[in-house]
């Protein structure tokens, strides 16, 4: 497969305005150079499609394998004129979490997007580019922002999705009549969960602050890189704070049970010591000795009244001292 077959999206603006909406030429060099500014998006290149593609933009090889590479964390490398960055986005799907991964390269005044998949939901950053056309006149920094913007607000989704997940379990902490064992799996699918999340959420920071440091363009994108650095450093304050919140959760389930088997504990104890008190005074009376009352119904009634005092004072006992 060639470059050009692997092209499922291409732009070109000039002053904000697009100006192409098919970039198939067959020399893809000459169509970075003539337009302002330039997006390519190449959906499941191959290596050969790479390989040409780091010829045309004069990049390492190593980023063929990062493309490639099945497990690659988000990441940005420099590569002389151009920048090579990883990202993932995040979306929960009937309570699993899915990760899309994008990787680009801005080279100059061009974008190239590269997906492995068609699950990353691409339209919705050409949307995010479409409806604020103004801020593509600064330059190829503004399709980088639009689009790493989508991937954090996208984490911003799968957390708060998150929270209220959390918010429900809270709830379910201190019921009585809940199944302890389901409560158990459910937190620690949770964990496992939110262990996924910051692996691509927390190295947003390193991605973003790379970015700002080698940006080219003109300031007037400043403030709006920093809105978005602010937003990363939100979401993974947000991410750490539900990790807390469920390591709380966790040890406070483990306090109630044990809480719960102690009160268990002690009920049986002084059941088994009002019980004693009967089986004590019954195997007096079964002794094979003369006694007091043997063989007469006074020894009868003299053991049942025993048993009944000692077990009815025993209980009140246990009962003011809330062992029952």
């Amino acid at each position: 497969m060639n470059l050009i077959d692997c092209i499922a999206n291409s732009r070109a603006w000039s002053g904000g305005r697009v100006t192409d909406t098919a970039l198939t030429s067959a020399e893809l060099r000459a169509d970075l150079g003539k337009h302002e500014l330039v997006w390519v998006d190449l959906l499941q290149p191959d290596r050969a499609a790479l390989l040409e593609l780091v010829d045309l933009l004069e990049l390492a090889p190593t980023v063929v394998d990062d493309v490639l590479s099945p497990h690659e964390r988000p990441k940005v490398t420099r590569h002389g004129e151009s920048l090579f960055f990883t990202a993932y986005a995040t979306v929960l799907d009937q309570g699993q979490l899915r990760t899309l991964r994008i990787s680009a390269i801005q080279y100059r005044t061009a974008l190239i997007t590269l997906r492995l998949d068609d699950d990353f939901d691409i339209d919705s950053v050409l949307q995010r580019w479409e409806e604020n056309s103004t801020l593509l006149e600064q330059g190829v920094g503004a399709l980088t922002h639009g689009l790493l913007d989508f991937v954090v607000d996208s984490h911003f989704d799968t957390i708060q999705t998150l929270d209220d997940c959390l918010e429900e379990m809270e709830d379910e902490l201190f019921l009585e009549r809940r199944t302890h064992g389901a409560f158990a799996r459910e937190a620690f699918d949770f964990r496992k969960t939110l262990v996924s999340l910051r692996r691509v959420v927390l190295p947003m920071r390193e991605v973003v602050n790379a970015l700002v440091r080698h940006r080219d363009d003109s300031g007037d994108l400043a403030h709006w890189y920093e809105d978005l650095y602010d937003h990363v450093l939100r979401a993974s304050e947000w991410t750490e704070s539900l990790r807390d919140l469920i390591t709380s959760m966790f040890e406070t389930n483990l306090a109630l049970q044990d809480s719960r088997l102690n009160m268990v504990m002690k009920k049986l104890a002084a059941w088994a010591a009002i019980i004693a008190v009967p089986t004590a005074i019954t195997g007096w009376y079964g002794q094979n000795l003369p006694y007091p009352g043997f063989a007469h119904y006074s020894g009868l009634w003299a053991s049942i009244a025993l048993i009944v005092s000692c077990s009815v004072g025993l209980y009140v006992v246990f009962r003011r001292r809330d062992w029952l």
